[in-house]
């Protein structure tokens, strides 16, 4: 009990459903269960009942049935996929305060150049993003190199590489 109350943000989704639930599906019976308690009035059984739902959460998580994620982890996987159209991560958004990722900062463990003339960079995070326009940079990428990609309009991003001037880029799936 004192493990799921001092979680900042508890939510708990059946694995399966993951990426098709959107975030105004019911709750999962085990969670809805352990809510339900609240309304005992007797100490004696609202406690019993307590002890149970709780027990049924511990089972469930431990099996992978529901999962209970907090508010640090939820920003870690909107970082992580950020630049993806991932619209199954809006089941990360139940908390109160919502913090959208707006820019990424990383380093380049990889980095590439097609035969288009554009750029390939992986990060040590595992994100690859691709360069979209044609704009050549001063300095060439290299391994180490400073990566910071934002938000621009419309759906497009920038990526700015060792602080040179933007060329916009899109997340790719692999490289």
């Amino acid at each position: 009990m004192k493990r799921l109350s001092g979680l900042l943000l508890t939510l708990a989704l059946p694995v399966s459903a993951l990426a098709a639930t959107p975030p105004e599906a019911a709750k999962p019976a085990v969670l809805k269960a352990l809510f339900d308690c609240r309304a005992i009035v007797a100490d004696a059984e609202r406690l019993a009942c307590y002890d149970a739902a709780v027990g049924k959460v511990n089972a469930a998580e431990k099996t992978g049935e529901v999962i209970i994620v907090d508010r640090q982890e939820a920003r870690a996987a909107r970082r992580q996929a950020f630049g993806l159209d991932l619209s199954a991560l809006a089941i990360l958004d139940r908390s109160e305060e919502k913090s959208e990722v707006d820019r990424v900062v990383g380093e380049a463990a990889s980095v590439r150049l097609g035969g288009d003339g554009r750029w390939t960079v992986v990060l040590t995070d595992g994100a690859v993003w691709k360069q979209v326009d044609d704009n050549a940079l001063g300095k060439p990428p290299r391994k180490g190199s400073r990566i910071e990609v934002r938000k621009a309009s419309m759906g497009s991003y920038f990526m700015n590489i060792d602080g040179q001037r933007a060329i916009r880029a899109r997340r790719a799936d692999t490289q």
